[in-house]
């Protein structure tokens, strides 16, 4: 049996280097956060300053581990009566959701879900979603959210790697963790509890594959029930799997720690002040919402869940439920700007919307605010629990046009307040690299909310710490003025005739051409030069035009050596979060072989 439990932290001196180690018993995996050599004294279990003042004590009335579920309980007590969940014509109270995550904690317990153990999800953003990242934890488990549109082989291979001891799956998905608990079958793979997540008056009734529905097995829980609080904040919340930009995803351990600071830094940045109006356009199956499943409870919110996003139906809600705040990676913002004038509806008041998970446009934040949005810039990856960085407006942009504005607001700006530092540094020599907005380094983190390490994984974890900083893979250049700016992936950047070109620079200009509604660039081999841009474009609807134009318009505004030698018109391959499947068409551009 697979479990996660308490960590044991030892400490040396200088950087903070954690490998994650397992220990096999007879019954139980013990995980323990062993430090790497050079590690810095936080004072874990080692020798405390503090201890040598005298009427100084460590003690329960002024030391509680930190964890999100706190937020939930304060909220049904300062938020009781009020919304805290909307779903079509369902809605709940701050009272209400608080008794159902008991419930539903209590019938995790009874079950024999206990501490450590790991409960997986595969399910949209439905009101259960949202009750389970309360819930698991309040249980002692380890939530697991699976991204709800991966297939039945790759979910298969993540609740193997889990060790999930119950799945709880949306009844749309039904079929794709019936495939993939028949693929573990194969394996000898014991596999999870089935508990269906179902929508209507109409329960249906159990089976030998999936013995529970949601609302009858939360109904067997007790309000009484006893949380089963952290023993230590470094307890894993939950493991999150890379959104797979690669092949290859990597299971991202949460510590109830990290999460309940990196909360509060993104309720600050979002500018989310009590009792928000929070549209639900990010998964909550990526990084756990951007922290913010437990972040609206923190401010005593309303969540509105959306089962599909659409334009029309986000321009819906913001009408029906004055929505305030909502988020979405750049190609939500692309849906929405290029939405018909049918599907738009005027907005009466300023909606803030965060974007992240890859650079946006600046053309696209222009477009979003002309349409009323006022549009917030966050930068993270998984390992940093969602947002890490964001772009702190300047009251002195407001003086310049807004071309301009746009540009300076695509930057990812700087660290907040739950990381001590973010810098741009050369990732072999790890010095920092000069403020001029030319040399490019690679984006590297250090603070309380970078990851604990990834699961069942010391290799990859001891690389990525390496030195100290997190290795994001990320290059980027930094402005005299502190603001960083990504301009690539580590492993996209193309090297053309002994010269670096930004695909992300490329693609820029791309969006910038009124034909053009999607644009990646990665690099095709060439044996004269070693690789030469290649652009994979979808064009919107009702325009056609050829590579050619397409490739002349670069050359106007780029020099022409980062000027696409290739144009190849396709739907582009995407993550669920939205992300641009590179190392697909990395593969496409490679099997096109040499242009010279």
């Amino acid at each position: 049996m697979h479990r996660f439990l308490q960590s044991s932290i030892t400490r040396s001196v200088t950087t903070r280097t954690y490998l994650l180690h397992s220990f096999v018993f007879p019954s139980y995996r013990y995980f323990s956060l062993f430090a790497a050599e050079g590690d810095v004294d936080d004072g874990g279990d080692a020798p405390q300053a503090w201890k040598s003042v005298e009427g100084l004590r460590r003690c329960s009335a002024n030391h509680v581990p930190l964890s999100p579920i706190t937020f939930l309980e304060r909220a049904a007590k300062v938020y009781r009566d009020r919304t805290s969940l909307v779903y079509g014509c369902r809605n709940f109270t701050w009272n209400q959701t608080h008794q159902r995550c008991l419930k539903l904690a209590s019938a995790l317990s009874q079950i024999g879900i206990s501490r450590g153990d790991v409960v997986s999800t595969l399910a949209p953003n439905v009101p259960a979603m949202y009750e389970l990242h309360f819930a698991v934890p309040m249980a002692g488990a380890v939530l697991c959210t699976l991204n709800s549109r991966l297939d039945s082989a790759m979910v298969s291979v993540l609740l193997a790697h889990s060790e999930a001891k119950i799945l709880f799956v949306d009844q749309g998905l039904l079929e794709i963790a019936r495939g993939a608990l028949d693929l573990l079958a194969k394996t000898n793979t014991k596999p999870p509890i089935l508990v269906l997540i179902s929508e209507g008056d109409d329960d249906p009734s159990p089976t030998s594959i999936v013995p529970y529905e949601y609302e009858s097995f939360l109904e067997t829980g007790q309000i009484e029930f006893e949380i089963k609080r952290p023993k230590s904040e470094w307890d894993p919340i939950s493991v999150n799997y890379t959104s797979g930009t690669t092949s290859r995803p990597k299971g991202v351990v949460y510590s109830h720690r990290g999460a309940y600071l990196n909360t509060i830094a993104t309720l600050f940045l979002h500018g989310m002040q009590s009792m928000p109006v929070y549209l639900w356009t990010v998964p909550m199956f990526h990084c756990n919402g951007w922290c913010l499943t437990w972040g609206v409870a923190a401010q005593g919110g309303t969540n509105i869940c959306m089962k599909n996003v659409s334009p029309s139906k986000i321009f819906e809600n913001i009408a029906l439920h004055n929505v305030t705040h909502m988020g979405g990676a750049p190609t939500v913002l692309n849906m929405i700007v290029n939405s018909s004038v049918r599907e738009q509806k005027p907005i009466s008041h300023k909606v803030v919307i965060c974007t992240g998970g890859s650079p946006p446009p600046p053309q696209i934040l222009l477009k979003m605010e002309e349409l009323g949005f006022s549009v917030t810039h966050l930068y993270g990856l998984t390992e940093t629990y969602g947002p890490g960085t964001f772009c702190v407006l300047k009251p002195e942009w407001e003086s310049l046009p807004p071309e301009e504005q746009s540009k300076l607001k695509a930057r990812q700006g700087m660290q907040h307040l739950g990381l001590q530092d973010v810098d741009i540094l050369d990732p072999v020599t790890m010095e920092k690299v000069p403020a001029d907005g030319k040399t490019m380094g690679e984006v590297m983190f250090r603070g309380n909310t970078v990851m604990s390490g990834y699961f069942k994984d010391s290799k990859a974890t001891e690389e990525a710490f390496k030195g100290g900083w997190f290795h994001s893979g990320d290059l980027a250049v930094k402005h005299p003025d502190g603001y960083i700016e990504v301009k690539d992936r580590l492993k996209d950047i193309i090297i053309s005739g002994g010269e670096n070109i930004s695909t992300i620079q490329v693609e820029t200009v791309l969006y910038s051409h009124p034909a053009v509604l999607e644009a990646a660039v990665v690099a095709r081999p060439d044996n004269h030069w070693g690789q030469t841009p290649c652009a994979f474009v979808k064009l919107k609807e009702g325009f056609n035009i050829d590579s050619q134009e397409l490739i002349l318009f670069c050359r106007g505004h780029l020099p022409h050596y980062m000027a696409p030698k290739t144009v190849i018109f396709e739907e582009l391959p995407r993550t669920s979060t939205g992300k641009i499947q590179k190392y697909i068409l990395r593969e496409k551009a490679k099997a096109l072989g040499s242009l010279s």
